[in-house]
């Protein structure tokens, strides 16, 4: 359901709310450590240029969906089911396309809403203003 006056990212009726990785710290961060997330919930990473970005899954607790959407808000990769890694040599996933925003939501969740590559995202963030400055 969708609720404008919070952060969210909706895919038809699917709605996520998400907690925003704006900074680089944040962005470093990710959901690490993290031990459950709920079917509604995510983490939006939001960079200030359109560009390949890369992730991985060290110290990630559990399986993620990770979705690239691009500056028109477009799917335009998802990497379902990224599991956990524990190694210092985790390995890199790559999606290969320009995107302005990646979403990490919890894993199998993108197959059972039946997301696919070239899907409409609805993106409603509120930056805080402190954020904005590089943007």
């Amino acid at each position: 359901m969708k609720n404008k006056n919070q952060n969210q990212v909706c895919f038809k009726n699917n709605c996520f709310k998400v907690e925003l990785a704006i900074t680089p710290e944040e962005q470093e961060r990710g959901l690490m450590f993290k031990k459950d997330l709920k079917e509604d919930e995510g983490m939006l990473f939001v960079f200030q240029d359109e560009g390949e970005y890369s992730f991985w899954m060290k110290n990630t607790f559990i399986p993620l969906d990770i979705i690239w959407v691009n500056q028109n808000e477009e799917v335009v990769f998802i990497s379902e089911n990224a599991q956990p890694c524990s190694e210092n040599n985790c390995p890199s996933i790559d999606s290969g396309e320009k995107a302005r925003y990646v979403l990490e939501l919890k894993g199998g969740v993108s197959k059972s809403i039946n997301l696919t590559v070239g899907g409409k995202a609805e993106i409603e963030i509120k930056i805080p203003v402190a954020k904005k400055v590089n943007f």
